[in-house]
């Protein structure tokens, strides 16, 4: 049962492409995997005798499981446990050469994957050759584990299980140059908060943004990867308002924001700007952010559109980010919008977006509240609020929309809601 659950829910992206003619061919029984059913690429044999493809056993074994699919008997995992089946992986490129004509493709020799032993000693010659100062032999050391862990999946686990992540970051606080950045932020852990914690010094700081700033465009990336990692880690302890503070940082990471290098790296910054907006808001809102975040959100996918709303609405927690939205024609019909066809997570920034923008603002800004209220009553909210508590939502989205309608409420009479307008003037059928 578990075998077949299994089968029902895995994703296989390697699974074979048949061409027309192939339909009719017959692939031998012992070159197909007992999970994918499909012809082995790297075959590896258990304890119990049953030989898999390895990919699919190690998706296997990831999901939990501690048995030989086939014959159910226990196994303890370790490095040992896969052995690779050289003979039976030969037969079947055999078999895939004598059957060019019919479209088959020889499978390519996999390469050995990479012991924890040979890890240990790797990290080991890096350690010492950090201590020593011989920054082109860590160099090369860290190029050849980083080649390791970019081979495989299953490489990066081995390399990451063994403790690669501090001795990566010592690297980098030893030399503080681009290439040991990117192989920590390609290789290190981000559950290992200890590690990156060690990474917020002054001068460590300071190489990061340096990097950022005059970085190579692979550089930058790395660097943005890195920063967002640090600054998850300090958040909510002593360290989060002084690294925040850091000189430049906020103005480095709105510049990746609005010149971004790839998708990849504008998803780091917008959550880089989150968790410095709880304490850089105002200066996160007078670097321009707020419009940024706004022609971003106009037609962003799913993910991107979460993460720009979370920095837009940490933005929007002080009165100078609020004062630039209102100031901007598409404050309001973007946060109106978002309130639906995206997650839930969009729609409780969307809303607590709005909230902010709604509610009295404070001393010497009487009349922008109510300004921008209308504007949201304008673009629809008043409807979609309604429909948001109807579908139901979080306790928190709920107490923010149920105290936007009752503002809504009481500009009735003051705009028309834009569908409304959109028939002005149609004559209808009595």
């Amino acid at each position: 049962m578990a075998l077949r659950a299994f089968k029902a829910t895995a994703m296989f992206p390697f699974r074979r492409r048949a061409k027309p003619s192939l339909s009719s061919l017959s692939i031998p029984s012992h070159f197909i995997c007992p999970i994918s059913l499909d012809l082995m690429q790297d075959p590896v044999t258990l304890p119990s005798g049953i030989t898999y493809d390895r990919r699919t056993i190690e998706l296997w074994f990831s999901s939990g499981h501690r048995t030989c699919p086939v014959t159910l008997l226990s196994v303890e995992l370790d490095d040992q446990l896969l052995i690779p089946n050289h003979s039976i992986r030969r037969m079947i490129q055999d078999w895939c050469v004598a059957n060019r004509s019919h479209g088959v493709e020889r499978i390519p020799t996999p390469k050995t994957p990479i012991t924890s032993l040979q890890v240990s000693d790797t990290l080991a010659e890096i350690s010492a050759a950090c201590r020593s100062g011989d920054r082109l032999l860590c160099a090369e050391l860290i190029a050849l584990l980083k080649k390791s862990a970019e081979e495989s999946e299953r490489n990066l686990r081995c390399i990451l299980s063994n403790g690669a992540t501090p001795v990566l970051a010592a690297a980098f606080l030893r030399f503080k140059t681009e290439n040991f950045l990117s192989a920590f932020a390609g290789i290190s852990n981000p559950d290992d908060k200890e590690t990156i914690l060690q990474l917020t010094s002054d001068e460590s700081l300071k190489s990061i943004i340096l990097i950022l700033s005059q970085g190579s465009l692979s550089g930058k990336h790395n660097a943005i990867l890195v920063l967002k990692e640090l600054l998850v880690a300090v958040h909510e302890t002593e360290q989060a308002i002084t690294v925040a503070r850091t000189e430049q940082l906020v103005e480095k990471v709105v510049m990746l924001i609005k010149n971004p290098i790839s998708l990849e790296s504008t998803k780091a910054s917008l959550v880089a700007a989150y968790y410095l907006s709880f304490t850089q808001a105002t200066k996160l809102a007078e670097t321009g952010l707020v419009p940024i975040l706004l022609e971003i959100l106009v037609d962003a996918e799913k993910s991107l559109s979460e993460k720009a709303l979370a920095a837009l609405d940490g933005v929007l927690e002080e009165a100078k980010g609020r004062e630039s939205a209102a100031e901007h024609a598409l404050a309001m019909p973007v946060l109106v919008k978002k309130v639906f066809r995206v997650s839930d997570l969009a729609t409780e920034f969307a809303v607590s977006g709005m909230w902010k923008m709604c509610r009295k603002w404070g001393e010497g800004e009487e009349g922008r509240p109510e300004k921008c209220a209308v504007e949201a009553l304008k673009f629809g909210a008043f409807q979609k609020l309604l429909l948001l508590l109807q579908v139901g939502c979080s306790d928190r989205v709920k107490d923010k929309a149920s105290e936007l309608l009752r503002i809504l409420n009481g500009l009735e009479g003051k705009e028309e809601c834009v569908e409304t307008l959109d028939f002005r003037g149609v004559k209808r059928a009595l």
